[in-house]
């Protein structure tokens, strides 16, 4: 019998194993499961695979906002959108490193900086190394998230030292092109193949909340469950509606503007149980979430969020709130030391 079966339901097939054969019936019927089964089952397998009542904080920088070419509907950086955010140049490398001091000072172990670029041009790699570097001397882990990747570039990262590279899928395969139509699904498997060829961990996850149905939602998680390796870490963010975007216009005032809660949990648990050992990081939407319904998150696995007030350009929850929902829920934040041991398991 499963350790994670409670002798009323049939635990899914490999519960608490790593493994990237997950079929897409499978994920569906852990969708289909009653509620508590699902909490059960996502927190057994937290708990055999991570400190249980323990968060990751991590900061999120915009090091170089808007103008970018892409059309992601969902993006109030992108040339398409009319969100009223201004294009900027890349930061300063000293800015950047100064931002960084002072998230480590407020409790994030990981820094992660942003450019609204389709891919990165060569002549900004050296700035781009810099800061890699720089924040990594700080003893803090590195991210960034730059678009698209050449591999050369890929390696240039690993080079600096970098910890992480964002690129999310966004969405499943077939509702890819709903959302973005400038690259394709296939695109960002490349650059997600080309960052682990370098050596560097992929962080992936995506949006929910975009019009998508529960089957796009399998499709989602399936895609990220069966990649050659699973994410380090899997951003599961709620879409934030914002005006001039094709998607916050379209959804604004509909009911599909918000994904349920319960439903937005339940992606969270289904990502637990199918990537045991990936970080699940809470992230955009949640300055619009209850306590509750990120009480229920971090129940179903969710052991990272971004703090501070800020995401590139969209609200976040900020320090003091996050520090008393911690406070009222007995959680923990992760100590530098705790997530570098076991990231070395």
């Amino acid at each position: 019998m499963n350790a994670f079966n409670t002798g009323s339901q049939p635990a899914p097939v490999g519960a608490g194993e790593v493994r990237n054969d997950w079929t897409r019936d499978e994920i569906a019927a852990l969708f289909d499961l009653p509620f508590d089964e699902l909490m059960w089952q996502a927190q057994g397998v937290h708990r055999a695979h991570h400190a249980p009542g323990q968060v990751q904080l991590s900061t999120l920088l915009s090091i170089k906002t808007g103008g970018c070419p892409e059309d992601c509907g969902y993006c109030s950086q992108s040339v398409s959108a009319d969100s009223g955010v201004k294009a900027t140049k890349l930061m300063d490398v000293r800015a950047v490193l100064q931002a960084a001091a002072q998230a480590k000072d407020n409790g994030s172990t990981r820094f992660c900086m942003g450019a609204a670029w389709r891919n990165p041009k060569d002549r900004d790699m050296g700035a781009i190394v810099q800061m890699v570097e720089g924040v990594r001397g700080m003893g803090l882990e590195t991210c960034m998230t730059l678009g698209m990747l050449e591999p050369h570039q890929a390696k240039q990262l690993a080079a600096a030292g970098l910890d992480y590279y964002n690129h999310n899928i966004d969405t499943s395969p077939e509702r890819y092109a709903d959302v973005i139509t400038t690259r394709t699904f296939q695109e960002r498997l490349d650059t997600l193949d080309a960052v682990r060829s370098a050596g560097i961990n992929v962080c992936c996850g995506g949006i929910v909340g975009m019009g998508e149905t529960r089957d796009d939602r399998v499709g989602f998680v399936h895609a990220l469950a069966t990649l050659p390796e699973h994410p380090g870490s899997v951003p599961v963010n709620a879409l934030v509606p914002v005006k001039g975007t094709v998607l916050g216009d379209m959804l604004a005032d509909t009911p599909l503007a918000r994904i349920d809660e319960i439903e937005f949990v339940r992606t969270v648990a289904v990502a637990r149980i199918t990537m045991p050992d990936s970080m699940v990081r809470l992230s955009a939407g949640r300055e619009s979430m209850s306590e509750s319904t990120q009480a229920l998150c971090f129940m179903a696995g969710a052991n990272s969020i971004f703090t501070g007030d800020k995401l590139l350009t969209a609200g976040n929850a900020g320090d003091d709130k996050d520090a008393a929902l911690f406070a009222k829920l007995g959680v923990t934040p992760m100590a530098a030391e705790c997530r570098l041991a076991e990231a070395a398991e």
